[in-house]
């Protein structure tokens, strides 16, 4: 190849890549306009306001009611769904052939105790004639061992009465502590099975518990509540129903479990309420409300800055000239503010405005910060 073919070539490969640059600034999109924004300083604030969890109520004593002999049930002493006290007389299983044995057992004894008696009279005649060398002693161990022999028989038999005195006892059951009884499983006539057929069951029922689940981060402060709010009600403990009715009688702590669930990093904490009109009901589900009035400041931000995105939380700030979006942990509601548990730090700006026309790395243009007001106190 000549030296002018060469330099054709390189002249002619400059001008396409002169031409391609031209073409590229030509058709390439202008940069999108900066979204004019509002920010908000993120600042700390005192705030009284309700912690909520949920919760279960649940009876402080609960029993299931199973018979402990076999037969048919022929008496039901109760009204279902009703209060029962202690000792009251709940079911009756078939006694007859209970009582058939537990006499046999007695005639039993007896015949034992009359063999032991005999054996007695026997040992002490021949002990009385071994003091004369009137009877050889081969006969006089006879009468020791048969007296040994009718003593055990006797302790044999005494047990075997109890044994079935026992039986025949749980042919009637009772009910084991004062509470609410529910629908009876088994009807009159029904055969019943020692520890296998369920016949009811009943639960205490004043004062009622409340089961929640709190986070480990909390543990300190709860246990605080507890030595603060012991065997007294106040309005610390508030008991939202299923209706979202507020309970009208608080609670207190009762206990806090011995150990965090290493898997959810939660610990069990039972509340109690007194429940003189049966108005809590074993199973239901609810929510507690606990005030929380410790003297530290909490990050606030309004709640119009939180974009909610699959049950997750999400605030954009921007440091004047992009917007980045943050991953936030948030607390409880106040006023138009919301509490901010974990992903901002005071001092960061957030962005109240503007926020659906914004997404990762977009260009901001501010407006005038907005300062932190005075927190809003929770009701």
């Amino acid at each position: 190849m000549n030296k002018q073919l060469s330099w054709a070539i390189i002249i002619t490969g400059a001008g396409w890549l002169f031409t391609s640059c031209k073409d590229d600034k030509a058709n390439a999109q202008p940069a999108p306009p900066p979204v004019p924004v509002n920010v908000y300083t993120v600042t700390k604030g005192r705030a009284s306001y309700y912690d909520q969890y949920p919760a279960t109520v649940t009876p402080l004593n609960q029993v299931e009611l199973r018979p402990q002999v076999n037969g048919y049930l022929t008496g039901i002493f109760f009204k279902e769904g009703g209060r029962v006290k202690k000792g009251q007389k709940l079911y009756e299983i078939d006694r007859q052939q209970y009582m058939a044995n537990y006499q046999q057992a007695q005639a039993g004894l007896q015949v034992q105790e009359s063999n032991l008696m005999k054996a007695q009279k026997d040992a002490d005649r021949y002990h009385e004639l071994e003091k004369h060398d009137a009877i050889a002693k081969q006969q006089v161990d006879y009468a020791e061992a048969a007296l040994e022999a009718a003593k055990k028989q006797v302790a044999a038999a005494k047990a075997n009465v109890e044994s079935v005195q026992t039986g025949l006892r749980y042919t009637t059951i009772y009910a084991p502590f004062d509470g609410t009884i529910g629908i009876s499983l088994a009807k009159l006539g029904a055969a019943v099975s020692a520890g296998q057929t369920l016949l009811n069951t009943i639960s205490s029922d004043d004062p009622m518990a409340v089961d929640l689940a709190i986070d480990q981060k909390d543990l300190y402060r709860f246990g605080q509540l507890q030595k603060k709010n012991a065997n007294a009600g106040d309005s610390t403990f508030k008991l939202i129903l299923p209706g979202q009715e507020t309970y009208p009688h608080p609670g207190h702590i009762y206990f806090i479990d011995r150990a965090v669930d290493p898997q959810t990093g939660t610990i069990k904490a039972r509340l109690v309420f007194p429940n003189k009109q049966s108005d809590l009901k074993a199973g239901m589900t609810a929510n507690v409300q606990i005030l929380n009035n410790a003297n530290t400041e909490k990050l606030l931000i309004p709640q119009k800055a939180v974009v909610e995105q699959m049950g997750e939380y999400f605030v954009y700030t921007t440091d004047g000239k992009l917007a980045h979006q943050k991953k936030v942990s948030l607390g409880a509601k106040i006023g138009d503010r919301v509490v901010v548990n974990d992903g901002l730090n005071e001092g960061e700006q957030v962005i109240t405005d503007g926020l659906q026309k914004l997404k990762e790395g977009a260009p901001v243009q501010l407006g005038q910060p907005k300062p932190a007001g005075a927190p809003t106190a929770a009701k």
